[in-house]
């Protein structure tokens, strides 16, 4: 089976416009965390977020001109730019690569066409367009394989490195970009969330998304896109990469359960992490880090610390996991994208980042969260969790290459 190893990894979030400034902000303890100030709060129960500031548009630039991107939203912007960070991050001259033999899979529930862009219209069918990301990339790299979206909700880009994954060791691909964007902070999709639930309502920005802690209630939205490159080992080899880690494992699964809640006791998010173990043909024993999707949910928390427990056993107090959540939101499709890029850091780094807000410890989770100050600790492997509404789930594992 081919080896699948990452060469590119690109970020936009609440805490940095470039992976360095994602990964300095996570490690010290900061937050994103603000009173939103992209829509009216009047009519909202929920008023903060972990929104990105606008001069990301700095960033887009750099790769884009001013006439492209005018034809696309700030969503597709954020996703546009971490592409571009990853794609200098790999190194590649696409000129002397074939085309062919690349391809882009990116996780997009929408591209957040609404609020104050509905009144733009310019462009309108371009700026609708749920797949104009991997469109744009390969017109502008010359990229002629596969180039689609998945939308899984909240696991869609982890199903898109998944799918990157399975790709590569079929042999149909030598390369594939993958990552998502989240929607940006709007009318439609706060009042949607609040709708439902999910939402905290904690106005103080230090303690509305506090997950595993007693008092929590429910997660804070996040802005930003992932991206990570993805290349087979002879690809990358042959062509001088720097290869930063190996996608060992990947799982794709539904629970078929509730289009809201997850499976009781977690049972849906225990297959999903130990199908990515399969697919790695790892022991949990192996993995020193586990990246929980750890949304601040009452119903998330508890049951991803009982799946935890369902795997990993005894040793499952021995493990560090973390929620990065708390720190840039919960950025929805673009999840599993930025807390793999977690992931692959840690690896790097030795250091394991904290799950930041976090107080007052619930007497039924009791697994080791890193509360508020990063750790250091050499890993081999991580785990990054990400489970999403309609019971989509995906768990990536990422290893250090040898």
């Amino acid at each position: 089976m081919k080896k699948v190893v990452v060469t590119g990894i690109g970020s936009i979030c609440a805490l940095g416009l470039n992976t360095d400034e994602f990964w300095e902000g996570l490690i010290s303890g900061k937050s994103g965390m603000r009173t939103i100030t992209r829509i009216p709060l009047e009519k909202h129960d929920t008023t903060v977020a972990a929104e990105v500031d606008d001069a990301f548009e700095a960033v887009a630039s750099k790769y884009w001109k001013k006439r492209q991107l005018s034809a696309t939203t700030k969503a597709t912007r954020m996703g546009l730019a971490a592409a571009g960070e990853a794609i200098d991050d790999c190194g590649a001259d696409f000129s002397t690569l074939n085309g062919k033999r690349i391809a882009i899979v990116f996780g997009v529930s929408d591209n957040s066409y609404e609020d104050d862009e509905l009144d733009i219209k310019p462009n309108a069918t371009l700026k609708r367009m749920p797949s104009a990301i991997p469109a744009m990339l390969a017109m502008k790299h010359g990229i002629e394989g596969a180039t689609f979206n998945v939308s899984t909700a909240c696991a869609s880009s982890g199903y898109a490195a998944a799918l990157g994954k399975v790709l590569i060791q079929t042999g149909m691909y030598d390369m594939v970009i993958t990552g998502g964007l989240s929607n940006t902070v709007s009318n439609i999709v706060v009042s949607g969330f609040n709708q439902v639930l999910a939402m905290s309502v904690n106005p103080d920005p230090d303690t509305a998304s506090r997950p595993f802690t007693k008092n929590r209630d429910g997660f804070i939205m996040g802005e930003g896109s992932g991206c990570i490159i993805l290349e087979s080992e002879e690809h990358a080899k042959a062509r001088g990469a720097r290869i930063r880690c190996e996608l060992a494992g990947a799982s794709m699964t539904c629970e078929a359960f509730n289009m809201t809640a997850p499976k009781t006791d977690g049972e849906g998010m225990a297959e999903a992490i130990q199908a990515a173990l399969g697919d790695a043909g790892m022991s949990p024993d192996e993995i020193g880090y586990i990246n929980a999707h750890g949304t601040s949910t009452n119903l998330n928390d508890l049951y991803e610390t009982m799946a935890i427990k369902k795997v990993f056993g005894e040793n499952a107090y021995n493990i560090p996991v973390s929620s990065i959540k708390a720190a840039i939101g919960h950025t929805l499709v673009a999840g599993g994208a930025l807390e793999g890029i977690a992931c692959i850091k840690a690896l790097e780094t030795g250091i394991l980042p904290p799950t930041v807000h976090f107080d007052e410890p619930d007497p039924e989770l009791d697994l080791n969260y890193i509360p508020n100050k990063a750790i250091k600790k050499d890993i081999k492997a991580a785990a990054s969790n990400s489970f999403g509404f309609g019971g989509n789930n995906s768990t990536l594992i990422f290893r250090k290459y040898e």
